[in-house]
């Protein structure tokens, strides 16, 4: 049996396996759609506020790193990375 959890804000497991959620936004003055699931939004929208920013120029960090790297991947999966390794 799985204890409920409480794992930033989400009251149990089954809610951590949330299908993605796309959201629009404009990143380096471009409109872009975002999908990914709550807990990375919750978790970027966390680190956002921890820095000072709104999420759209954290974004636009990320992809300034992205887009430098040797190998970019996409947008959501660079995210997902960057929040990884920050935590």
């Amino acid at each position: 049996m799985v204890a409920s959890t409480c794992i930033d804000g989400h009251s149990s497991l089954s809610e951590l396996y949330h299908p993605p959620v796309k959201r629009s936004m404009t990143v380096a003055g471009h409109q872009t759609s975002i999908s990914l699931e709550p807990l990375f939004w919750d978790r970027l929208r966390t680190v956002a506020e921890a820095d000072g920013l709104p999420v759209n120029a954290l974004v636009a960090r990320i992809d300034v790193a992205r887009l430098e790297s040797r190998t970019p991947c996409g947008l959501a999966s660079a995210i997902r990375l960057w929040l990884m390794a920050r935590a």
